[in-house]
């Protein structure tokens, strides 16, 4: 009786701490007595109903004891390891560890928990066969795997979330140090970002060689293309620098240049480097403040008050040129945008009209030392770059109409604006090409003052119908003593070709026909030492000299040695009559290097058969 009231004691510490122990109480101790009552009621004295019932019951019970007792048993067989170790992983409570010491006979020092001494008188309850704490058992430890399931769940959560946070991180500072070596690493215009003419354009923009650029050019020339990646390239190389990017009219800013500029920021892998914004339309480096402006020469007010937060505007880009109202317009805009620093360049680009007369046209024939002009067609285009189907086009509208072709796609100015030539080509003629000239043809057409003296200087390729005008001397007011010496001083010359040949050259080496209409002055050409002899003039000799003119297949001019030349080849047209209508014949006004190089052609064009 003793043992089991110091077990009952035990049980009794341990229900005051866990509430899911099954153990005896007050009602449980009453229907014990009332059941030991009944008990004490002897068999004698029971009917043989009563007797044969009991024992039955009593059978019974003791069977289901039996198994009972069997099930646990085997249930511990099973897995008392896994049991055991549940009941030695449960936490401390440090209150009663004396009391469970003295109670159990447990040394204290490995009493560690409340629950664990529970645990154990549970565990032997289970020994002993008890049903009942057995699934005690069982629901405590299947309670407690779920706890530490779920905070093993939490734990994995937490170590994700920190794994995905410190990846986040990881790749942010990637991000930021590639942003970085892209600031400081910055190498220029990638090689398959342009075409392969403009290699030579960017080293002379590298190099700052010029501070104009002219690109007229037709379709699918790229200049667009081209001007909007140099001016990005510029800015990221020059952090002073901000661009300002114009059209003639504000409304068709945002889908033309805005929309090139936007290209040509993601072409240079720098989106992330520019911010674009709308109202106004601008970008914004983000590093530096630097900012790319759009405006329309049709808001005057705006350009006057343009600011930038830092630095200048040192990139000016005219686009559509030909829009703009003239040269004096175009001039205004420069001088009230470009403000300041020596590595402002500006930038025009257009497609050539039709009519040689647009001043955009006689623009570029107006030679400036700081001016390049730089033509291009899609020809030199890799045709992939184009597709076969914009090829086919192009080649097309050749079959159909060449006019329309060469005006569209190649930037030729050959419409029907009235212009007597329609066959005149300005370019550059090198010296190693005059050095393979072998027959040299010489024209003066006298003149004074408003009239100007003008003298030419020429090639003629019969062979392949070819004229080329690569010098001449212009001015009012000069004697025929000052012009002779001044022809003698600019041609009789040495110089060296570009492989090292030396070349001799002289005014004596061909006649130098003059206008007839001054016979003095020839005369006193003759006396000056220069092989100066009169144009010979008869009827038809101007309308034939000009027809030969226009029948050659090209009139090559360079616009540097000879811009005179140039500017009145293109703006010579036929005179038309009130209702616009062409009037036949040669009008006789700002001709005066034709006339000079009609007669200097004299010896060629009045051959027999020519």
């Amino acid at each position: 009786m003793a043992t089991k009231k110091k077990a009952n004691t035990v049980d009794e510490v341990v229900e005051a701490d866990k509430e899911d122990i099954p153990q005896s109480n007050e009602k449980a101790k009453k229907r014990k007595a009332r059941k030991t009552d009944e008990n004490l009621i002897p068999t004698s004295k029971r009917s043989k109903e009563e007797a044969r019932e009991l024992g039955r019951k009593g059978g019974k019970k003791s069977g289901e004891t039996r198994r009972a007792r069997k099930v646990v048993k085997e249930a511990l067989k099973k897995a008392p390891t896994d049991v055991m170790d549940w009941l030695y992983s449960l936490q401390p409570d440090s209150k009663t560890r004396e009391v469970l010491s003295e109670k159990l006979g447990i040394p204290i020092d490995e009493i560690d928990s409340v629950e664990k001494v529970s645990a154990v008188s549970m565990y032997s309850q289970v020994r002993k066969g008890n049903v009942k704490a057995f699934e005690a058992l069982e629901r405590k430890k299947s309670s407690s795997d779920d706890s530490n399931l779920r905070k093993q769940e939490l734990k994995l959560k937490e170590k994700e979330l920190q794994i995905k946070d410190e990846r986040h991180k990881a790749e942010m500072a990637e991000l930021e140090a590639k942003a970085k070596d892209s600031e400081d690493n910055y190498h220029g215009i990638p090689v398959l970002a342009i075409g392969p003419k403009y290699a030579e354009l960017v080293f002379d923009i590298e190099n700052r060689r010029h501070s104009e650029y002219v690109l007229p050019g037709g379709r699918g020339s790229l200049k667009s293309s081209f001007i909007s990646i140099a001016i990005v390239d510029q800015l990221q190389k020059h952090s002073n620098l901000n661009a300002l990017i114009l059209r003639n009219v504000a409304n068709t800013l945002g889908d033309s240049v805005y929309a090139q500029i936007e290209w040509a920021i993601d072409k240079l892998d720098l989106n992330d480097h520019w911010v674009a914004k709308k109202s106004p339309l601008k970008f914004v480096n983000k590093k530096t403040g630097q900012q790319i402006l759009f405006r329309g020469a049709d808001e005057p007010a705006k350009l006057k008050s343009l600011k930038t937060k830092i630095g200048y505007i040192g990139l000016l880009w005219l686009e559509e040129l030909d829009q703009f109202a003239g040269p004096e317009a175009v001039r205004n805009i420069e001088q009230s945008a470009i403000r300041g620093g020596d590595d402002a360049i500006i930038f025009k680009s257009f497609n050539p009209p039709r009519s040689a007369i647009n001043w955009a046209n006689k623009y570029i024939l107006v030679p400036k030392e700081s001016r390049m002009v730089f033509k291009s067609d899609y020809r030199s285009v890799p045709k992939e770059w184009l597709g076969k189907t914009w090829i086919e086009e192009a080649e097309f509208l050749k079959k159909v109409n060449t006019q329309a072709y060469e005006n569209e796609y190649l930037g030729i100015a050959n419409g029907d604006g009235g212009n007597v030539f329609t066959n005149v080509e300005t370019r550059e003629i090198t010296n190693d090409e005059i050095a393979e000239f072998d027959r040299i043809l010489q024209g003066v057409d006298w003149g004074w003052d408003p009239d100007p003296f003008h003298y030419s200087r020429m090639h003629y390729d019969s062979a392949r119908m070819i004229l080329y005008i690569f010098g001449e001397i212009r001015c009012n007011r000069k004697g025929n003593e000052e012009t002779a010496q001044m022809i003698k001083d600019t041609f009789n010359r040495t110089w060296k070709t570009s492989d090292g040949r030396e070349v001799e050259e002289s005014v004596f080496d061909s006649n130098i026909i003059c206008d007839s209409a001054e016979n003095k002055s020839v005369a006193d050409y003759k006396a000056f030492g220069l092989p100066a002899r009169a144009a010979v003039k008869g009827p038809g000799s101007v309308p034939y000299s000009m027809k030969w003119l226009q029948r050659l297949k090209k009139i090559v001019i360079d616009p540097l040695r000879c811009p005179a030349t140039a500017k009145e080849f293109a703006e010579y047209e036929y005179e038309r009559d009130k209702d616009g209508n062409i009037i036949s014949g040669y009008p006789d006004m700002n001709n005066h290097a034709i006339d000079s190089v009609r007669y200097a052609t004299q010896p060629v064009w009045k051959r027999k058969g020519q």
